[in-house]
């Protein structure tokens, strides 16, 4: 071989691995397709956001907004309390059609998209899947009780969580049950979905591997907590908040906690699920802040001093952190430094998390209204 031609393979080599390790896994610029952008939760998107944003258009969604929207061939899908899953243009905000889920509402279910399907979850225990073109139904499978956890299509399945303990895998086309697997506790994470294996940690203070294919468990691991937060599965570990006011960080393959942050004055559960980077960790608190944390070892990076408790889950782009909290305002943080770069007032509790697709950011308020900024 060459000497030019050797440097000339090398370089693409080193090329190769740089850009694998600078982004462990995100969502195309165009789309938004699930809760967390990505099967693995990684929060992270490749959307190229103005970096000052402003409201391009509003939707009136008729009553509170959990659901974090997903965004797909320009179209804006998200679910409300008012019970209806809303398909909504990504260029002017107008209604394309709406379809009724459940009296009892949509709550935190965000909806995923596949194959000319929207999945979502609704209050009664119903997980509906929903023509993109019609609005119509495609099928329904009801559980026992209900559904706050995101369905994550893998393959031809999608999985479903419920408060009747169990994780569902059906049918991505006929909604015909593949297996479920019940759990000690409600499953109200939505599961991060890695190498054919569903991970989730839950109510029953477990950490779970499944593998997709047969409902096979193939890990269990006591972790101490309760947690209502999904986890994000980057690189062989889990990243996870509980409500024992601790973040984790979990060696998939050895069954370890390996690093365990906690505030050293302001202990509070953490809800909101985190974006994994190549250094850190971002997640956010009911102790009103978001947290850096350093990937490697847990250590705090900065923390950001929000109004109110930050349920809502932080979007990253472009070296930004997008986050909501329930003081009503939208968080735009230089993910180096922690600092404040933008501020949206939107009036409602924001504890729905953004969606970020071709240059724009949709989110969900609790008064009911969308908003989309670019």
């Amino acid at each position: 071989m060459s000497a030019r031609r050797t440097l000339v393979l090398l370089a693409l080599l080193c090329c190769a691995a740089t850009t694998s390790a600078q982004v462990p896994g995100s969502a195309p610029a165009d789309r938004w397709t699930q809760f967390r952008g990505t099967p693995a939760l990684s929060g992270l998107s490749d959307a190229k956001v103005p970096g000052t944003l402003k409201v391009l258009w509003t939707y009136e969604a008729g009553d509170a907004i959990e659901s974090s929207a997903a965004i797909v061939d320009g179209v804006v899908y998200v679910g409300s309390q008012t019970g209806e899953l809303h398909a909504v243009n990504l260029a002017d905000g107008k209604l394309k059609w709406k379809y009724k889920a459940s009296a009892d509402g949509i709550g935190e279910s965000s909806p995923a998209v596949a194959g000319g399907l929207v999945y979502v979850g609704d209050l009664s225990g119903v997980l509906h899947a929903v023509q993109t073109a019609t609005g119509q139904a495609a099928w329904t499978f009801k559980t026992s009780t209900e559904i706050k956890s995101s369905p994550v299509v893998a393959g031809d399945k999608v999985l479903i969580g419920s408060y009747d303990s169990n994780l569902y895998a059906l049918g991505a086309k006929d909604g015909k049950l593949a297996w479920k697997i019940q759990t000690e506790g409600y499953v109200h994470a939505t599961p991060a979905i890695v190498d054919g294996i569903a991970y989730i940690a839950g109510c029953d203070e477990i950490l779970r591997g499944i593998r997709v294919k047969d409902g096979v468990e193939v890990l269990k691991m006591p972790f101490g907590a309760y947690t209502g937060a999904s986890p994000a599965v980057i690189d062989g570990r889990a990243y996870f908040g509980t409500y024992e006011n601790d973040v984790l960080a979990v060696d998939l393959k050895a069954k370890k906690i390996v690093w365990s942050y906690k505030h050293p004055d302001r202990n509070f559960p953490f809800y909101s699920s985190p974006a994994v980077l190549v250094d850190r960790v971002i997640v956010g608190g009911r102790d009103k802040m978001v947290h850096a944390l350093d990937r490697k070892t847990g250590k705090a990076l900065w923390t950001f001093v929000t109004g109110a408790r930050v349920d809502s889950s932080p979007v990253v782009a472009g070296g930004l952190a997008y986050i909501g909290s329930n003081d009503g305002k939208l968080y735009v943080l230089d993910v180096a430094s922690g600092k404040s770069v933008f501020q949206f007032e939107a009036g409602g509790p924001l504890s729905a998390s953004p969606a970020l697709a071709s240059g724009r950011l949709v989110i969900g308020s609790q008064d009911g209204k969308l908003f989309c900024l670019g």
